[in-house]
């Protein structure tokens, strides 16, 4: 396996090819390097091997690696409306064997491609083995854990947040939320700005690691996320006042039972 920093000069190289100056893209090269280290952390936490370790975070590295090639085809990141970025990546590292610029190590390799696959499917597919099921579940979390960051800090317009601003909250989506499972918004009746934020939110049902909620509860993104929207609709300001007590409660219950 190629060092770190060698692997991160590499995923570089490759971005480059792409529109960088394209904000989004630029974006989907921060969010890489992002999780790249959230994997780590997750990693170390779990006191991997050092082998695995560096196994992990190469995976943080190229899990979106689909995304640049998606954007530039499509000119969109939504995979419904373009294609599976998660497959997308896997293809992308198979051509031309452009994995073994990072990784010599079939069973490595075969973990990588398992790993990308699965990071953003609704759920990980059976059949696989526990190490293969350790690492998707890393790199699940890692991603989940920049999508809460990139959700405080980053994204909505001041366009967008003013639309949810004034969205009212459905009872399908309360229902859902409730009921501790992450949320197919395939399954959903009504979609708009606010039930997407409720479907990122749900995420957090979806995590399996003590390091992810302590991750999320040290740099506090539950309530971060809520501080950016002041609610118009009375009825879904409170909802979602109580959703956001109920989340945190959640997060601080599964530290202490973890």
């Amino acid at each position: 396996m190629k060092n770190l920093e060698q692997a991160e000069e590499l995923f570089i190289n490759y971005t480059k090819q792409f529109d960088l100056e394209n904000i989004r893209l630029k974006q989907k090269q921060k969010h890489s390097l992002r999780v790249r280290d959230i994997s780590k952390k997750i990693a170390k936490n779990l006191k991997l091997e050092d082998k695995d370790i560096q196994l992990a975070t190469l995976i943080g590295l190229l899990h979106d690696i689909g995304r640049f090639e998606q954007f530039t085809e499509y000119g969109t990141f939504r995979d419904r409306e373009s294609v599976d970025h998660g497959d997308l990546g896997v293809e992308i590292l198979k051509k031309d064997n452009y994995i073994q610029e990072y990784v010599k190590s079939e069973d490595d390799i075969n973990i990588i491609y398992l790993a990308i696959k699965n990071h953003n499917k609704y759920q990980i597919e059976t059949g696989l083995n526990d190490r293969e099921n350790q690492f998707c579940k890393i790199i699940r979390d890692a991603d989940k854990i920049d999508i809460f960051y990139e959700t405080s800090e980053i994204f909505y317009t001041k366009k967008e947040i003013e639309e949810i601003e004034q969205s009212e909250i459905t009872d399908e989506i309360l229902v859902k939320m409730y009921e501790k499972k992450p949320i197919n918004r395939n399954q959903l009746k009504k979609k708009g700005k606010l039930t997407q934020v409720l479907v990122m939110l749900a995420f957090l049902f979806d995590m399996n690691y003590i390091a992810s909620y302590e991750i999320i509860y040290q740099e506090d993104y539950i309530n971060k996320i809520f501080q950016r929207f002041d609610f118009k609709d009375k009825h879904t300001k409170m909802e979602m006042q109580k959703i956001q007590a109920f989340l945190n409660q959640y997060i601080k219950d599964k530290i202490s039972s973890l």
